[in-house]
């Protein structure tokens, strides 16, 4: 799963299982601050908890992925929101970097542009990014963004609570066997001639006294 739990499985007393899901957090990357309260208002319309930062180099301080005291201090991030062209570290810089990061590289990222450029476009979905959008950006896409986002994370969490329904299963089986197989030596042990024999010897001598 990605940093930041989106979804959070919880198995009250009658063991059905539910899930919630908490707002989403995203981290909202733009050096045009027009461009960047436009697209943190439609965020938040949507019910998204949202960071700005005004360029790349901020945002990977923001991630803790600067190499800097940051470092050890990862932030819980559900989803990057980032412009393509921008001074500096541009939004394919900072998509590639994220995805070499072991920490955010599921974090899904998403791409920003004013140009509709296609070989831009194949090179940042080639690289990983979730989707290209191109701006002015509006709810709908940021609504389908979100959608997309907790539909996959509503199935990771489903995956993950088969596997540990099967793992359990699978211990409990083990369990049984291992039980199964004891009971099954101790019962042989108490059969042997040699066992009836020490015991027979010992019913005479109690005889004789």
């Amino acid at each position: 799963m990605a940093v930041g739990e989106v979804m959070r499985m919880e198995i009250p007393a009658g063991g059905e299982l539910t899930v919630t899901t908490p707002e989403l957090h995203v981290l909202a990357v733009d050096d045009s601050i027009v461009d960047r309260k436009v697209i943190e208002r439609l965020l938040r319309i949507s019910s998204c908890k949202v960071t700005t930062v005004e360029s790349g180099t901020r945002a990977l301080q923001y991630l803790g992925l600067d190499g800097g005291k940051g470092a050890s201090n990862l932030k819980e991030v559900n989803l990057i929101v980032t412009d393509y062209s921008m001074p500096g570290l541009t939004g394919y810089d900072l998509l590639k970097k994220i995805k070499e990061s072991s920490a955010f590289r599921e974090v899904p990222v998403v791409i920003m542009s004013s140009e509709n450029i296609l070989p831009r476009i194949e090179e940042c979905l080639k690289e990983g990014a979730e989707e290209f959008l191109l701006k002015p950006v509006k709810l709908a896409d940021v609504k389908r963004i979100k959608q997309l986002i907790m539909r996959n994370e509503a199935e990771e969490c489903k995956t993950l609570s088969h596997s540990n329904k099967r793992k359990l299963q699978e211990d409990c089986d083990t369990s049984s066997s291992s039980s199964s197989s004891s009971s099954h030596d101790d019962s042989s042990v108490k059969d042997t001639p040699s066992s009836k024999r020490m015991k027979s010897e010992s019913e005479n001598l109690s005889s004789l006294f």
